[in-house]
């Protein structure tokens, strides 16, 4: 398979209903929200969906969450080292950092699509290893078309964690959500970073296919199942590996905006295309 050969950019239109969409960890798992009261969801919240989203459909991945391992390895350093070309690699003395990243790109997909900094200190399985990975698809980080309203509601849970002969006092907590946000990411594949971690044009389909379908078997008590649906992806290849046009006219060329103040579904909102000369983007319904 050859690496890709033209450039990609794309655009993905989120909702979110009574959910969670991404919680900030430093502001008591609150929705994030930028100081002008848009919701935010970072880029590595959606890089971690693409990556399940891959793992779903069979492709090896390198950065699995704990919750969804398909292998015995606890950490990333294990994972390597039960690669049996890194691990020789690892103990050779004349291994290059080239040869290394060449390998776990062709191992798994994530690595090769977003890239990784390896960085392991030496161990009775291997040697030390500094070795960086820059990846072809970048994204940005969501941010919601008109600023989000956060309800908060008190939880408490009223069960003995430890076996006693009293219940223990009822414990108090805090749970958040989105009531209603629309949100949008862009994103870009870059056909020189492409070419050196030999992402190809079967990749970027299997990451379109992700993104299309970028909540499914992604439940959780934040994010109930079907309160963060996908609407719309836009994916424009251009015809050259630079491209027509830089990636943030392309990205300008979407254009929402909500017909009231206070949006309740996704039909509150007009979704305009703009068409540049020579470029074409496919309009793909979520799923």
């Amino acid at each position: 398979m050859s690496s890709l050969d033209h450039k990609v950019d794309f655009a993905v239109v989120v909702s979110v209903t009574g959910a969670n969409p991404n919680g900030d960890p430093l502001n008591g798992n609150r929705p994030r929200q930028n100081y002008d009261g848009y919701g935010e969801i970072s880029d590595v919240a959606i890089k971690r969906k693409i990556r399940n989203r891959l793992q779903d459909m069979g492709e090896s991945i390198f950065v699995q969450s704990n919750d969804r391992k398909v292998d015995a390895y606890g950490s990333l350093r294990e994972r390597a080292d039960g690669n049996a070309e890194l691990n020789k690699i690892l103990k050779s003395k004349t291994g290059s950092s080239e040869e290394f990243a060449s390998v776990a790109c062709q191992s798994w997909i994530d690595v090769r699509s977003f890239g990784q900094v390896f960085a392991f200190k030496g161990s009775d399985k291997g040697g030390s290893v500094s070795v960086g990975v820059r990846g072809p698809v970048s994204i940005h980080t969501a941010k919601s078309v008109n600023p989000i309203d956060i309800t908060s509601m008190q939880i408490t849970k009223s069960v003995n964690s430890e076996p006693g002969k009293d219940r223990g006092s009822d414990t108090m907590g805090m749970k958040h959500r989105v009531d209603f946000g629309l949100y949008v990411f862009y994103g870009s594949i870059n056909t020189q970073l492409a070419d050196k971690t030999g992402f190809t044009n079967e990749d970027a389909e299997k990451i379109k296919e992700a993104l299309v379908t970028l909540f499914e078997n992604d439940l959780s008590a934040a994010r109930p199942d079907g309160s963060m649906e996908v609407h719309k992806v836009y994916w424009w290849e251009h015809n050259s590996k630079l491209g027509q046009y830089s990636s943030a006219k392309v990205h300008r060329t979407l254009s929402i905006q909500s017909r009231n103040d206070e949006p309740r579904t996704f039909e509150d909102f007009d979704i305009e295309l703009s068409e540049l000369d020579g470029l074409k983007a496919e309009v793909v319904d979520g799923r």
